[in-house]
């Protein structure tokens, strides 16, 4: 995924700095407790910390492809975004990414989201995008107001060094839906490695799923 640099980031409304904090040094648009790859063990309850999204026009992932004119795929626009609240477990926070469906007509949602750290004013991404876990799954129809989830685990990155981590203030995370060219972005200060080459993965994301 691409560091986009993005003059649109729109203001925060404050939602998860008491959790990132919690977790240290640890894509619309835009980070848990000893590093670990290890898959959830649940996924979070749908009572989540209320995050409106904002949309920025960006240059999508060089992978992503453009969404076909005509179909019915939730794009950035057409979606309101927030994080689930988190379980912990084996040094990683899981967290739910919510999407719900803020338009009149229905749309679906299938596959993985594309996340990533960004900073700044300018919303340069931090460290790699999202690692993929598993395949990818069925589609998702959501009608208006439903909402589809996909868990994404962020890695204490305390544990790294800082001279591996090269540890970066960051505003929040950048994501992109499935198959979509433009991002929300979804506030959440904390901390992430900017080291593109750091091992292991700060951050993974599984494939949307009904809520």
């Amino acid at each position: 995924m691409p560091r986009p640099n993005s003059s649109r980031l729109l203001p925060l409304v404050a939602t998860s700095a008491g959790i990132l904090g919690l977790v240290g040094c640890g894509s619309s648009e835009p980070a848990a407790t000893a590093p670990s790859t290890s898959a959830p063990s649940s996924t979070a309850s749908p009572t989540y910390t209320v995050t409106a999204s904002t949309t920025e026009s960006t240059s999508p992932p060089p992978s992503t492809p453009a969404v076909p004119s005509g179909n019915n795929l939730c794009g950035a626009g057409d979606v309101e975004l927030a994080l689930g609240k988190g379980d912990a477990a084996a040094g990683s926070l899981y967290r739910p990414l919510l999407i719900t469906n803020a338009k009149a007509q229905p749309c679906t949602v299938q596959g993985f989201p594309g996340v990533s750290y960004v900073a700044g004013d300018d919303g340069h991404q931090v460290g790699e995008a999202a690692y993929r876990i598993g395949t990818k799954g069925d589609p998702v129809r959501l009608k208006p107001g439903q909402t589809a989830a996909a868990v994404i685990q962020f890695v204490n990155v305390h544990n790294y060094p800082d001279d591996i981590c090269r540890p970066t203030p960051v505003r929040g995370l950048r994501i992109y839906l499935p198959q979509e060219t433009d991002s929300n972005f979804v506030p959440m200060p904390g901390t992430g490695c900017a080291n593109d080459d750091l091992p292991g993965n700060q951050l993974s994301v599984k494939t949307v799923h009904p809520a």
